[in-house]
């Protein structure tokens, strides 16, 4: 790659490979002295007194290249340290412009110029060090130094960079080129333009580089996504597998869908990884205890597919399949605890309630208890005479106002203050968080337990 000076090099290289055109081609026997620059068209002296035959090259645009821009980034890691040094690509833009000092002399040297940069659509290697190379004694005699600015283009390493300076015409409307000119303040002269790409600059400073790769391993997999279908559950190994059945802690989850199973195959349940076993899983369904860490509420399923690679072979992330949804509900037990009973006769009764809950229940869950009241079923079924009682009961806040030394807590145990409540016996549901407590039912489908007698 080059260095910041590959911009200046280019330009000498032009204007020397024009300077030795116009020698060799005896162009002073036409129009006489000619002087080849580079300089802006404002500084060049064009009046009567002054004037002469001249070839000037002008670079008016610099470009970002657009084959060139991206490579080598990101160029920086996580942690904002340099891991390369990516090439500032460039294409630059010039303008040859044509003065004479009689008549004709400005197309001439135009023509020519034109000429010379046709026939060399790419600069050598070998033409650009033999340009920017300071002159070697001829014979006995000391060479002419050159000038500063010309001594320091000779370690730009134009010549040295991996991709070599190609010279196209560029074609530019008379807008352009009347804006062009009026922004160089200076009287229209012929001109041609020039589109020459690519320079490479690149910073050297130091970068932060890793190891190199020993050994390589490729892994060819078939590509096999799964798709979750549908959730269901099951209460015991031996218990059939129902659609739409509630699906409560201690159960375990049935996952049905398609190209479920892979080589090394686990199930994400809400951030928990369930390693199946394996007579439980087959490309229709996977069959997984659920997990007791899991809280009541939504829950979401994944299952993922993992690659075994390296030496020795080591489970990586591989395919994951769509994420599933599910509710936990959770499930009171048949005996609720009836403490601080207070009421009598026909007034309405207060108590404590106590529940005990699976799973647990976390400090910051909303519960909400449900109570409706029970009429044993008969034989056959008689009307409902009456008013039948329905309450629900909001469990306090049990988040402490002061911050806690530790995480939220859980508890299996919840206890829950009723008032208002006329004697009798009751079905019992609780709400966590939304996701509502199934009721048991009898061999003619009534809801039989929980209960619970506020007497």
């Amino acid at each position: 790659m080059s260095n910041a000076l590959a911009i200046a090099s280019v330009t000498a290289v032009l204007k020397d490979l024009l300077n030795n055109g116009l020698i060799d081609h005896d162009i002073t026997s036409a129009v006489g002295n000619v002087t080849v620059s580079a300089i802006a068209p404002d500084r060049i002296d064009t009046t009567a007194t002054n004037q002469q035959s001249q070839l000037n090259l002008f670079l008016y645009q610099v470009t970002p290249n657009a084959g060139w821009r991206n490579v080598g980034l990101p160029s920086r890691d996580s942690q904002g340290q340099r891991v390369s040094n990516p090439p500032l690509a460039l294409d630059l833009h010039y303008l040859l412009m044509a003065y004479g000092a009689l008549e004709f002399h400005s197309e001439i040297l135009l023509g020519y110029g034109m000429q010379l940069l046709h026939e060399t659509p790419v600069l050598t290697r070998d033409a650009i060090r033999r340009s920017l190379a300071p002159p070697t004694p001829v014979g006995a005699g000391s060479p002419v130094p050159l000038p500063p600015e010309l001594q320091v283009l000779f370690s730009s390493e134009l010549a040295d960079q991996v991709e070599m300076i190609k010279i196209a015409p560029e074609n530019l409307n008379t807008e352009e080129i009347s804006r062009m000119w009026t922004a160089f303040q200076s009287h229209y002269r012929p001109n041609a333009a020039y589109h020459v790409s690519v320079v490479l600059i690149e910073s050297r400073q130091s970068t932060k580089s890793a190891l190199p790769v020993r050994a390589r391993a490729v892994y060819v997999v078939p590509f096999n996504q799964p798709v979750i279908e549908e959730i269901r559950s099951q209460a015991t190994a031996s218990d059939p597998i129902v659609s739409g059945q509630p699906i409560l802690a201690g159960q375990r989850l049935v996952i049905v869908g398609r190209a479920l199973r892979g080589d090394d195959t686990i199930v994400r349940v809400n951030e928990v990884e369930v390693i199946p076993p394996t007579l439980g899983v087959s490309d229709t369904q996977i069959i997984v205890p659920i997990p007791p860490t899991l809280r009541v509420g939504v829950q979401g399923v994944q299952v993922v597919h993992r690659r075994l690679m390296g030496d020795p072979p080591l489970p990586h992330r591989g395919v994951e399949s769509n994420l599933a949804a599910f509710v936990l509900r959770p499930t009171i037990s048949t005996t609720i605890g009836v403490s601080n009973l207070q009421g009598s006769g026909s007034a309405p009764r207060s108590a404590d309630l106590t529940l005990t809950v699976q799973p647990a229940i976390g400090d910051a869950q909303r519960v909400v208890l449900l109570l409706n009241e029970f009429t044993p079923p008969t034989s056959p079924p008689q009307p409902i005479t009456g008013d039948a009682g329905s309450y629900s009961f909001a469990i306090p806040s049990r988040i402490p106002l002061s911050p806690p030394a530790g995480p939220p807590g859980a508890s299996n145990t919840v206890i829950i203050p009723v008032s208002g409540v006329r004697a009798g016996t009751y079905l019992a549901r609780i709400q966590v968080d939304g996701a509502e407590s199934p009721l048991a039912t009898d061999a003619a489908g009534h809801y039989v337990s929980p209960l619970v007698t506020i007497s």
